[in-house]
């Protein structure tokens, strides 16, 4: 009895060593690594399409190295992006240095979950409003940088953002009126 009293309690300090370790590693919450100060675009240099955002000068917009941990059903925003020359998604896209149709279903993924390009041209399942929808990472969302001539002087991406053509919203069955910004949970395909 003694013998099983002594294991059990060693057994007891173990799990909560070990629990411990587990609930700091699982909520480790992935934090701004610094600021951009906002500038204020020249006359014509932010565009506007898809309700963009302009950076407002001397705001301080957060960045990011990372984004959420990325699982069997990762939970994002959905936003709104033109992946074609002159769309308000500035440069060509950053897996292929091209622009691609808003007719098909491409995505931008956030900083940390584009992963210094390990998701280019795979295939990742997006489900929002009681539907699914099967698109290509094609480009980076930024979450390091933003305020500048590179990034059409946007805001830095937020760190949860999975940035769609309108194929995308399409496909969900979201109405023209609601595209921009929508609750959604996405996984590799």
């Amino acid at each position: 009895m003694k013998r099983s009293a002594v294991i059990l309690g060693a057994l007891l300090v173990l799990l909560s060593l070990v629990g411990g370790d587990c609930a700091r590693i699982v909520t480790q919450a992935c934090e701004p690594s610094g600021d951009v100060r906002g500038r204020k675009p020249p006359p014509g240099q932010c565009n506007t399409e898809n309700d963009s955002d302009c950076c407002k000068q001397g705001k301080l917009y957060p960045v990011y190295k990372c984004s959420p941990q990325a699982t069997s059903d990762t939970k994002a925003v959905l936003t709104i992006n033109s992946f074609e020359k002159g769309g308000d998604g500035g440069g060509p896209s950053e897996c292929d240095n091209q622009y691609h149709s808003d007719d098909t279903p491409i995505v931008a993924l956030s900083t940390g979950w584009f992963s210094h390009r390990r998701r280019c041209f795979n295939n990742i399942t997006i489900h929002g409003n009681g539907r699914s929808v099967v698109a290509m990472v094609v480009d980076e969302c930024d979450s390091t940088a933003g305020c500048d001539d590179e990034h059409d002087y946007q805001p830095p991406c937020p760190n949860n953002i999975v940035d769609a053509s309108k194929a995308v919203w399409k496909a969900l069955g979201v109405p023209e009126s609601d595209w921009g910004g929508l609750d959604i949970s996405w996984s590799d395909a």
